[in-house]
């Protein structure tokens, strides 16, 4: 397969393989992946506090979300598991809406229509085939739409995901598989997933291509998705892209790594902390400085702060927006639960009130 890496561990450059990127695509790209780290320090003592629900961060792995996200146009769909925060904050999603997700507000799942993103799935890999079928879609109106989706090697175990890269491969469809091989599925590790070399190989067997990328380098993870963007938008059909990287926390604020992880191996994958990466190349190309640095922290802390001090005051929903996010217009079915679940309410009310 091939392997695609532009920044070395120490951030040193293939200077023939770097891409033709401005210092404000490049500020963007820093902003955004210091940011989502902020997030997901702010998010975790949160949670630790009983101030937010379950979860899930996806630190070290802010390279192949950023540098994915990025390479996309506005009109392009993007369909993701769970652990994409930095994925959504590229895109735009307002701090407060992610924030309120974590919090349990069925709002918050409900993404603006001008970002082009779908719910956050949790069940694993099933939302591929939504991606797929958003991409089939693009082909039948020839719209020049691609639809990007991104999972974890863990979900290369289920059988959605051979459903969906057999359907893209068959009807060659303008959609981007990006895998975040982080190693573990919870505390499953990559070589219980598969006996496969590499997860980019298992393309060959649909019929395209795949790729593997050094996932903590956003240069790379750019070229790779926008070289994979681009093929798909011509119309040369889907790619599935591997990126190696690894998941600096826990799978969530529920599990325990320690119980199951090899500190030393963890250790040395902190050397290539993708953020520390990038920054030592932003320092060679003069973008990044010591003061650059305090700005763009202070900033991404100012508003995390302004975005969760909101999601705190939100009031407490009413029991209609469990339901009023399934479909366009409610089910009878559901009608009917919503009418349940308001007596029920109303009922516990008169009794607490006796």
């Amino acid at each position: 397969m091939p392997y695609l890496q532009i920044l070395d561990e120490n951030g040193n450059l293939d200077a023939a393989l770097e891409p033709k990127l401005s210092n404000e695509v490049l500020d963007r790209m820093y902003r955004v992946m210091v940011t989502s780290r902020t997030f997901d320090a702010k998010g975790t003592k949160m949670q630790r506090s009983g101030r937010l629900l379950t979860f899930i961060t996806c630190e070290g792995q802010e390279a192949a979300q950023v540098g994915s996200a990025l390479a996309l146009d506005k009109a392009d769909w993007i369909v993701p598991a769970f652990r994409e925060n930095a994925v959504m904050i590229a895109r735009g999603v307002p701090l407060r809406l992610i924030g309120l997700y974590w919090a349990g507000f069925e709002k918050g799942n409900s993404m603006p229509k001008e970002h082009n993103i779908l719910p956050i799935a949790i069940p694993v890999g099933t939302h591929m085939l939504h991606a797929v079928g958003i991409a089939w879609a693009a082909k039948l109106k020839k719209s020049k739409d691609v639809a990007v989706t991104y999972f974890g090697d863990g979900a290369t175990s289920e059988g959605d995901f051979h459903e969906a890269m057999n359907f893209a491969g068959v009807f060659k469809v303008p959609c981007v598989f990006i895998c975040q091989n982080n190693q573990w599925a919870i505390s499953v590790p990559r070589e219980r997933q598969t006996a496969a070399k590499t997860i980019a190989q298992k393309a060959v067997a649909y019929g395209f291509e795949g790729v593997q990328v050094d996932g903590n380098d956003v240069l790379a993870v750019y070229k790779a998705a926008k070289d994979a963007v681009d093929k798909a938008r011509s119309g040369g059909g889907p790619t599935l892209i591997e990126c190696l990287t690894y998941r600096m926390g826990p799978h969530s604020t529920s599990d325990d790594p320690l119980k199951y992880e090899d500190a030393k191996v963890r250790e040395e994958w902190k050397k290539r902390d993708p953020i520390l990466r990038f920054r030592s190349y932003l320092q060679k190309k003069g973008v990044w400085s010591e003061e650059y640095e305090k700005k763009v922290v202070a900033e991404a802390e100012e508003k995390i702060e302004k975005a969760m001090g909101e999601v705190e005051s939100e009031p407490i929903p009413e029991p209609d927006e469990i339901f009023k996010y399934i479909y366009a217009e409610m089910t009878p079915a559901l009608k009917e639960q919503l009418a349940e679940l308001k007596q029920i309410l109303e009922e516990k009310k008169q009794s607490e009130e006796a």
